[in-house]
């Protein structure tokens, strides 16, 4: 469950943005966790980082976010499946991001998966988004940090050869990408994500 914290400005944030938080992790709070996102760039961008917070937090990951913009060609789908040994030597010298190999390799593998889906869905988002839960799913949300419906996203993801999205992997990345709307009631962001979410165009498969 969800819960409240209040912080330093005496406003009310979910639990995980705890009172002591820095203030650019306020901001991704207020501003960007769970509203719904269809961009492709934004939604493979999270995915991957997503991938290298495992075994580490999301605040970890966020402070360094501009550093992996920059050296992952701002997550450009098509330019990271084009990365070789050469860039995966590269990326695990550079300090400003997480120097874990097989994450490294995972994402640029995980290009290469996204292109296919591209080419099967039209577009990532119209992928993602065909898993966002129906009414009677969003009880069995309630059991974060997995879901039957995040398994189930993993166990596909995994089936056309991504790494690095396990369960709550991909858990995360719905409550982060607004496919759920997993802000605690009574949070200051509860209710512009409800809106935001309310007049978002979901994206559908181009056959």
């Amino acid at each position: 469950m969800n819960m409240l914290e209040t912080g330093p400005d005496g406003l009310c944030r979910c639990g995980w943005c705890m009172p002591d938080a820095p203030e650019f992790y306020r901001r991704y709070h207020d501003e960007e966790w769970g509203f719904p996102v269809g961009c492709d760039t934004r939604l493979f961008e999270k995915i991957c980082l997503e991938g290298f917070q495992s075994g580490l937090s999301w605040r970890t990951i966020l402070a360094k976010r501009e550093n992996f913009r920059a050296v992952f060609a701002g997550f450009d789908i098509e330019t990271v499946a084009r990365f070789d040994t050469r860039d995966v030597e590269r990326l695990v010298q550079d300090a400003g991001i997480i120097r874990h190999r097989g994450k490294i390799e995972a994402a640029i593998n995980n290009a290469g998966r996204a292109l296919e889906m591209r080419a099967e869905f039209g577009s990532l988002a119209a992928f993602f988004w065909s898993y966002e839960p129906r009414e009677e799913e969003l009880m069995e949300l309630m059991v974060a940090p997995s879901s039957p419906v995040s398994v189930r996203l993993s166990k596909d993801l995994r089936k056309r050869g991504w790494k690095f999205v396990g369960p709550i992997t991909t858990y995360a990345f719905m409550q982060a990408m607004g496919l759920i709307n997993d802000h605690a009631q009574g949070c200051i962001t509860r209710e512009a994500v409800a809106q935001a979410r309310a007049e978002f165009v979901r994206p559908s498969r181009v056959v």
